[in-house]
């Protein structure tokens, strides 16, 4: 792909643009998903399945009511408590590795990027994250915070990861893909939970929960944490300035007195400080949610769900203060029709606050204040042709958003399934990244400037990016302890961000001034080897093809370079009584041109991660080597990633 660059003078405007909002960007996405916990196994058991059980593990992120995994029409992947205990992963992003359909790299000690099917950069803008409901997606931005989205691993019941567009069910920005975290119900974390780890990279990381019973009915946790990471290398192999800690605690209640009726409160807080240059930047963020649940039988039922999210931020590099407020309502009602039609719809309205004061003239958004609203609406009818065999889902969701009007995103999914173990199915969808503050209010300078000097502008009449996607997948249990999947997808976008000279000016301005296509294949598997020993993991080919639209010609793009392969595999082992050994490998290929003009191509890297405990009852023990096969190596830009060797101790009582 070619990159036009004029001058030094742009080429200083544009890398000040893009880190300057990196602290924003590199925080990256999160997204979450509302849908109860309909899971019909409990978390504690999870690690005694064969591979049959696991198929048919209930999810529900693709038609946000429970299916069987086996049986979605969908390329997803799940990632349950075990498998994160086991790799001993210390943070979401490291857990989400574990998930050969996405791409995960770190970009210094705080920042991660990650994104599926492609587009993985600073403005990894295509991905929708969810937490228990809560979409943790910033409209600054348009992406996700990954350092002030954290969550206590120990409380992870699983995550949906879905690569593919999930636009007709959730909406704005679930283009290349969903990630869904669900945490476990209060009743699955009754008792004391205590450890401390600590580490040459992992400072120091202590989490504390108390799950506890009021009458037959309610039951609850409280938790806290801390998190404190050692700096990244610069290219040079010398510390970077970015350490960083994070303190958070929260809580849970669940009512469920065997009823029609369900609820559930939680909430969350935190706050940490990040050393940045010319000094260190801070944040804190809140959230609280409910969810009300009602069943009006065993073929219907309607489910609310509110949330209020704050997060304030404080990043020195750029000169922000900025402050984002969120308050959300959903509500979706499923029934049957008939036996063999099942209908789902939902209503829902965002409305977020966003103030952005810029400590210096140069860099900031315009206007320094935004009130967005975020009306949308769905409908799906799920149709059994012929029950158990033939399945077709089509559905749309309808949008509304203050910068690009109505938005529309419909799907439709056939499964085919011949026998118990096996699906074959289909996909044709069209999804939107609809404008962010980053698209249209951003500015270099804030302040007016002649048209004969060069600058940067967020682009007035900047529109959603499309996608039209088409995907074929094949999932299967060829024997009884091996089961395999493969999807393959088309993208066809249009409408993609790019940053182009104005005609008879030199200020560069946000425009839409791409489109292009991607195409790949995504294997994965599960083999049980032995009843001590489990081997998951997969194979990704990724290719994609950008250009610049008739009559635009882009200077810079920032629609990234993704590596072309990746295999993960992960090897889950019990040594003997008492004893584990886990082994988690990873290749990821290089990137022939980074994302951010001026910094070097990235080498193709192999890794390990190691672990080794002692279980007993109430006590574990372990020793976890991350990264083990390098001394340092290099995920994304020139920032080395250290290898780091911990130790952890865990009570449970």
């Amino acid at each position: 792909m070619r990159i036009i660059l004029p001058d030094q003078l742009l080429r200083r405007v544009l890398l000040c643009f893009c880190f300057a909002v990196q602290p924003f960007l590199g925080f990256s996405q999160n997204v979450i998903t509302y849908s109860p916990d309909t899971t019909l196994i409990s978390p504690g058991k999870i690690k005694k399945l064969s591979v049959e059980e696991l198929m048919n593990i209930e999810v529900t992120s693709v038609s946000k009511r429970s299916e069987k995994l086996s049986e979605v029409a969908s390329a997803i992947q799940v990632i349950t408590e075990e498998d994160i205990r086991r790799s001993g992963a210390t943070n979401l992003p490291e857990a989400l590795r574990l998930s050969p359909n996405l791409q995960v790299a770190q970009y210094n000690a705080y920042a991660w990027i990650i994104s599926a099917r492609g587009f993985n950069n600073v403005f990894s803008n295509k991905l929708l994250v969810m937490i228990d409901g809560r979409t943790v997606y910033s409209p600054l931005f348009a992406g996700v915070y990954w350092d002030a989205q954290s969550v206590m691993l120990e409380d992870v019941d699983r995550i949906e990861v879905i690569s593919g567009p999930g636009g007709t069910l959730w909406g704005a920005n679930a283009v290349n893909g969903v990630i869904n975290i669900i945490t476990k119900k209060a009743k699955d974390t009754q008792g004391v939970y205590v450890s401390a780890a600590a580490g040459t990279n992992l400072h120091d990381q202590i989490s504390a929960r108390y799950g506890g019973k009021i009458g037959s009915s309610l039951t609850y946790r409280i938790y806290g944490m801390r998190n404190e990471i050692d700096p990244t290398l610069n290219a040079n192999r010398i510390n970077n300035s970015d350490n960083w800690h994070i303190n958070q605690g929260g809580f849970r209640l669940d009512y469920d007195g065997g009823g029609k009726n369900k609820l559930s409160f939680q909430g969350n807080a935190e706050g940490g400080t990040e050393h940045t240059n010319p000094g260190p930047s801070s944040f804190d963020h809140q959230d609280i949610m409910g969810q009300w649940s009602h069943s009006f039988s065993t073929g219907s039922d309607l489910q609310v769900q509110v949330y209020y999210d704050r997060i304030w931020r404080r990043d020195l590099p750029s000169l922000f203060n900025d402050e984002l407020e969120t308050y959300d309502i959903d509500l979706q009602h499923n029934f049957k029709i008939d036996k063999n039609n099942h209908l789902l719809w939902g209503l829902g309205y965002r409305f977020a606050h966003d103030d952005s004061q810029n400590t210096t003239a140069f860099i900031g958004f315009l206007p320094t204040v935004r009130n967005l609203h975020l009306y949308n609406g769905f409908i799906q009818d799920e149709i059994q042709l012929v029950p158990d065999v033939f399945k077709l889902t089509v559905g749309t969701k309808l949008l509304h958003n203050d910068y690009s009007g109505f938005e529309i995103q419909p799907s439709a999914r056939f499964a085919w399934t011949p026998g118990q173990q096996q699906t074959v199915w289909a996909a044709a969808s069209r999804a939107v990244r609809t404008p962010s503050r980053i698209d249209v209010d951003y500015h270099i300078p804030t302040y007016p400037v002649p048209s004969t000097t060069q600058s940067v502008g967020g682009g007035p009449n900047f529109v959603s990016e499309k996608l039209y996607a088409y995907e074929l997948g094949y999932r299967v249990q060829a024997a009884k302890n091996l089961s395999l999947s493969v999807a393959t997808f088309y993208n066809d976008y249009d409408d993609l961000y790019s940053v182009e000279v104005a005609p008879g000016t030199k200020t560069y301005l946000i425009q839409n001034g791409m489109e292009g296509n991607s195409e790949g294949i995504e294997f994965s598997g599960l083999y049980q080897a032995a009843n001590s020993w489990r081997l998951r993991g997969g194979y990704t080919f990724f290719h994609k093809n950008i250009k610049d639209k008739p009559g635009h010609v882009f200077d810079v793009t920032y629609e990234g370079t993704d590596p072309q392969n990746q295999i993960v595999l992960q090897s889950i082992f019990d040594l003997f009584k008492h004893f584990q050994f886990d082994v988690t490998g990873r290749y990821v290929g290089g990137r022939p041109l980074s994302v951010i003009a001026g910094v070097p191509a990235v080498s193709a890297y192999c890794n390990l991660d190691v672990r080794l405990a002692w279980q007993v009852k109430f006590m574990e023990l372990s020793v976890v080597g991350q990264n083990i096969a390098n001394k340092s190596h290099v995920e994304f830009a020139s920032n080395r990633i250290p290898r780091n060797i911990y130790g952890k101790v865990s009570f449970r009582f």
